[in-house]
């Protein structure tokens, strides 16, 4: 019989309590800083927007609060996993914030007429539609973040904040090219995130039938 007074895990309680893995606080560096990039998105609409949403000092400003938010998306997902600082609120705070910076700045950029409107729909109809499938898609597995995915992030990024700096000449230029590319990069990405969750579903099936 265990479990008793006498039994080696009721004489040590402490011990037993110090086996049990530690739950990461809600408040570590990670989530931390995507609380920080949720922040931040409506004081970079402001600053997008300042002063009829055109003048250059604005702009700059406003570029660095995106610029600060995408360097924390480059490193809280990385220290979370790292640090052992997974939580919950961070699985799915974190891709919100991501989806909410970029579509802010991209409605916002749309709104000023810098970019165009079917850049803005495209992606984040892919971005929407990508995110809906990975909720879909979690009942069979999860789909991991694809090279092509993470390129996509990065060329976004850039592109996005280049349009929201006040450029001329062959930096805009530049970013004609990089946004044009970027969209590329969204549509491919997306289009093999769709057949992932095809082949997931479809080995889910052929397991499902050989169980039975």
């Amino acid at each position: 019989m265990t479990g008793g007074p006498g039994s080696p895990a009721a004489a040590h309680p402490a011990r037993s309590e110090a086996a049990r893995p530690a739950v990461p606080s809600l408040w570590n560096l990670a989530n931390l800083l995507t609380m920080l990039r949720l922040a931040l998105v409506p004081v970079f609409v402001a600053l997008l927007l300042a002063d009829g949403g055109h003048d250059p000092k604005w702009r700059a400003v406003a570029w660095a609060a995106f610029a600060i938010a995408m360097i924390t998306d480059l490193f809280d997902g990385e220290i979370a996993r790292r640090r052992g600082l997974v939580t919950d609120f961070g699985k799915i705070a974190d891709p919100i914030a991501d989806k909410a910076i970029m579509g802010a700045a991209l409605v916002g950029l749309s709104v000023l007429g810098d970019l165009p409107w079917w850049i803005t729909a495209v992606i984040l109809a892919r971005e929407l539609g990508i995110t809906l499938m990975r909720f879909w898609a979690i009942r069979y597995a999860v789909i991991p973040a694809s090279r092509g995915g993470k390129l996509k992030t990065l060329t976004q990024g850039i592109a996005v904040g280049m349009y929201v700096l006040p450029l001329t000449g062959w930096l805009a230029t530049g970013r004609a090219v990089l946004i044009a590319l970027a969209v590329l990069l969204t549509v491919a990405s997306g289009l093999d995130y769709v057949r992932q969750a095809v082949q997931l579903r479809r080995a889910a099936l052929a397991r499902d039938a050989e169980e039975k």
